[in-house]
């Protein structure tokens, strides 16, 4: 893992219109478990990030530190490149990250303490966070592979909603965007993890402020499950693409 030896802070933050918050949310292929290389900890000083305390920093792989055994590269940083290119010069980006490996949906509604984090009271204080600072533009979702079994895929669009509408309640936003990604469908669960992906596209039918990240092209890093690092900068491409491309 090429992890950077060196942090580096913004010399100064736009005004608040100007910095665009987005959240990353969701379980590991979110949070990132990719092999982070020299490419994904160059900085650019319009992409930007959080630390542990909550300080903002110029952004640099890997974005989550809530696993410190797991962390790996994720999304985030190649999200907020390509978003930084199609924006203006005068508009920043800031990369907040919240997932937390092998969490399910049902443990984000209770607000339980998973792996150390208190999954809906830490997003809700990030989301506070980006208030502060900046506009929160979008909510990027990745979850549902610990949500891949016969109990709880039944309940699982009535948990994205109820879930969703709790993140826009916390942003006093009912119209802030959500981008979900599917699920791969690398392993022999790919039965389960494909009825997840049909409730992804089906609950993103009747929001109309959310859109779907195709995902089940890209390869795994070897395990079935986690997506390698090619796959996650190109996811990091596509959820800027369709966040544009949908005019979320």
């Amino acid at each position: 893992m090429y992890f950077p030896k060196k942090v580096e802070y913004p010399e100064s933050l736009p005004d608040r219109e100007n910095l665009w918050v987005f959240i990353l949310a969701g379980q590991s292929n979110m949070a990132g478990r990719g092999q982070v290389e020299p490419q994904d900890t160059l900085p650019n000083p319009r992409v930007l990030t959080i630390d542990q305390q909550g300080e903002i920093i110029i952004a640099k792989s890997p974005l989550h530190f809530y696993e410190p055994s797991r962390t790996g590269l994720d999304l985030g940083h190649s999200f907020g490149n390509v978003m930084a290119e199609h924006l203006p010069d005068s508009i920043s980006v800031l990369i907040v990250p919240t997932a937390v490996g092998g969490s399910r949906i049902a443990q984000w509604l209770g607000d339980d303490e998973f792996r150390g984090v208190k999954l809906l009271t830490n997003f809700r204080q990030k989301v506070d966070l980006a208030n502060s600072v900046g506009t929160l533009k979008a909510v990027l979702w990745h979850q549902g592979e610990s949500d891949s079994n016969e109990s709880d895929i039944p309940l699982y669009r009535q948990r994205l909603m109820e879930l969703f509408t709790r993140f826009r309640d916390f942003a006093g936003d009912h119209q802030l965007p959500v981008v979900l990604g599917e699920l791969g469908l690398h392993d022999k669960n790919a039965v389960n993890r494909s009825r997840i992906n049909e409730i992804i596209h089906d609950y993103a039918e009747s929001d109309p402020w959310s859109a779907v990240v195709p995902t089940t092209d890209l390869p795994h890093v070897g395990d079935s499950t986690h997506f390698n690092s090619m796959a996650l900068r190109t996811m990091g491409e596509r959820y800027a693409e369709i966040y544009f491309l949908t005019s979320l």
